[in-house]
């Protein structure tokens, strides 16, 4: 499996996640968390879509660089909600699968900055 599909499959099976999750904070009338969680969420893999569809190498930098970005606002929504508990659950599961998107990001970005550095 290449790396952008690895990355493409986890982002996409993390936004289902996330859907799920959003539902339960709209029943708890959590609605402006609950948006913001769903936007930065699902944004990492629309990022990951465009940049797997990218023009050139600085495009695809580009792109990886915003899902990024999306993957730590969304590690924020989650920390605020795991911290605050004004919904009382366990959020370990999100927040270990948005830590090893932000890993996984992390890399892609840097080994893609390094070979356009050196080209």
């Amino acid at each position: 499996m290449s790396r952008s599909n690895l990355i493409q499959e986890k982002t996409f099976d993390f936004s289902l996640k996330i859907i799920d999750l959003h539902e339960i904070l709209i029943d708890h009338k959590q609605f402006v968390i609950a948006k913001q969680l769903l936007k930065s969420s699902t944004s990492i893999g629309a990022n990951v879509e465009e940049a797997i569809a990218a023009q050139s190498k600085k495009d695809f930098l580009s792109k990886m660089c915003i899902s990024s970005k999306e993957a730590r606002e969304t590690k924020y929504w989650l920390r605020l909600l795991d911290k605050s508990q004004i919904i009382i659950m366990d959020y370990s599961s999100y927040l270990n699968d948005i830590d090893d998107l932000i890993n996984i990001l992390t890399k892609i970005v840097k080994t893609t900055s390094e070979n356009l550095r050196k080209s």
